[in-house]
């Protein structure tokens, strides 16, 4: 196998980051598994990209489900080179609505789905000798704003959890965390609570296309093998 090429999984690929990531990785000649629950959506990505990306329905939130999806990739090529950990959701609000299903929500899927990602994928990686993890993360691993405080509190767990996973693996795995900022994406339709659902509305006035972080992960993707991008912050210019 050409050493350029990889077999990359991306999970969260139906929509936004994911689905730019897929399709950028895919036009480049790189092997993409694509993961998400809407399967229809992946179909109709792999339709656009020539069947260049192969679509598996994936619950990240299901540790199942992810170690089939990471077997599934194996299966097909042989190896697994890159699992972008991308899947997440942002239901905000402020804390005393009290709205403990859509905090669960974001634990289970931004936290252990990043964990179940890691698990699957580990054992691939230091059997082979190599391996990059890349998490999605967001800039809300870095500051809290009200109306975040549990949505950041997952990306700050998801920040130091891919940390630590960086120190402690061999140098031969390369561990990258993404952190965008405001991009163009279905997240914000998934905000009930009124007022931060208006709020979230102002501060998406200017967003940019997922395809910027897209062009992160590739960036990081290409880089030669002893060199590790650790994290990466992409935001628009007027995010202040």
């Amino acid at each position: 196998m050409d050493t350029k090429q990889k077999t990359v999984l991306v999970t969260g690929a139906s929509s936004g980051i994911g689905e730019a990531v897929a399709a950028r990785l895919a036009g480049a000649g790189h092997h993409v598994i694509a993961g998400a629950r809407r399967i229809d959506r992946l179909q109709a990505l792999a339709e656009r990209t020539g069947g260049r990306v192969h679509a598996v329905r994936l619950d990240v939130t299901d540790r199942a489900d992810v170690a089939a999806f990471v077997e599934t990739a194996r299966e097909r090529t042989g190896r697994v080179d890159v699992l972008v950990n991308n899947a997440g959701v942002m239901p905000l609000s402020r804390l005393d609505s009290l709205l403990v299903e859509e905090w669960n929500r974001m634990v289970d899927v931004n936290i252990r789905g990043l964990l179940h990602g890691i698990a699957a994928a580990l054992p691939h990686f230091a059997a082979q000798g190599s391996g990059h993890f890349l998490t999605v993360a967001s800039i809300g691993a870095h500051e809290v704003v009200p109306t975040g405080a549990v949505y950041c509190g997952t990306k700050y767990a998801a920040w130091a959890i891919t940390e630590g996973l960086r120190q402690e693996c061999d140098p031969s795995i390369r561990v990258t965390t993404i952190s965008p900022g405001v991009v163009a994406s279905e997240l914000a339709d998934t905000i009930t609570e009124l007022g931060a659902a208006e709020a979230m509305r102002t501060y998406r006035s200017h967003a940019i296309a997922p395809n910027a972080i897209a062009a992160a992960v590739a960036y990081a993707i290409d880089q030669p093998a002893d060199v590790d991008v650790n994290e990466i912050i992409v935001r628009p210019a007027r995010q202040r």
